[in-house]
């Protein structure tokens, strides 16, 4: 799937919307490596930055939990997202085993999802997290 490129104007400049939507993620996210808990970020194409724990309790299943709720990833013998998600590194900064390798990290997607259902549908690019982003941001529960 291609993404829409943004819409100039009739006298050939990008729309006033569209760079301060630009501008205001860049200076949210510049130097916290985490979104702050406001309302995810949407872009052009419907895709929005969504940053939270991210679960894999056994095979297949995977969701993220943001502020806003849980959203489901992927499902065993089930829904299951286009897409990546990030590599995590295997140490304890940015991955808890809790059955066998798998467990939970915390971690930033672009990610188009169903709002009524919370199904992520698509996945553009996601950045894993030091635990230690997810644990201080009060949106989110403790772990």
């Amino acid at each position: 799937m291609q993404d829409k490129v943004p819409r100039m104007s009739q006298t050939g400049r990008f729309r006033p919307l569209y760079i301060l939507s630009i501008i205001s993620a860049s200076v949210i996210s510049v130097g916290s490596g985490i979104t702050p808990s406001f309302p995810a970020q949407a872009s052009s194409a419907g895709f929005l930055n969504r940053c939270g724990w991210i679960d894999n309790p056994t095979p297949a299943n995977w969701w993220l939990t943001d502020r806003d709720g849980e959203w489901v990833i992927g499902a065993q013998g089930g829904h299951q997202a286009e897409g990546d998600l990030p590599e995590f590194p295997n140490n304890s900064q940015y991955w808890v085993k809790t059955n066998g390798n798998y467990g939970y990290g915390c971690a930033c997607l672009m990610m188009r999802a169903n709002p009524n259902d919370k199904q992520v549908i698509q996945i553009k690019s996601g950045r894993a997290l030091p635990l230690s982003k997810c644990r201080l941001d009060p949106a989110l529960k403790a772990r």
